[in-house]
């Protein structure tokens, strides 16, 4: 599995793709993936996916945003990228 917190901003689109992407095979094979976002002006972002299954909904507020993604062979360097949370 891989994990961060993050304080970086994204819009639902930002999401949308990244959830398409993760559909791709190009991450490893990715059995789910979940978290919590700060959406800017859109208030804060709850998501969770499992393959061909994405969902955002609007959530509560926190302190700081938070990321999981799990499955086999992960790339995780990719999967940073992918969520722009890459050091």
């Amino acid at each position: 599995s891989w994990g961060v917190e993050t304080a970086r901003k994204f819009s639902k689109a930002d999401i949308e793709h990244a959830l398409t992407e993760l559909d791709t095979g190009n991450y490893g094979t990715i059995l789910r993936s979940k978290g919590i976002v700060d959406g800017g002006a859109d208030g804060w972002l709850e998501f969770d996916y499992v393959p061909g299954e994405p969902d955002i909904r609007d959530g509560c507020a926190m302190v700081t945003g938070r990321i999981c993604v799990i499955g086999s062979r992960l790339n995780e360097m990719a999967v940073a990228e992918l969520f722009g949370t890459a050091e």
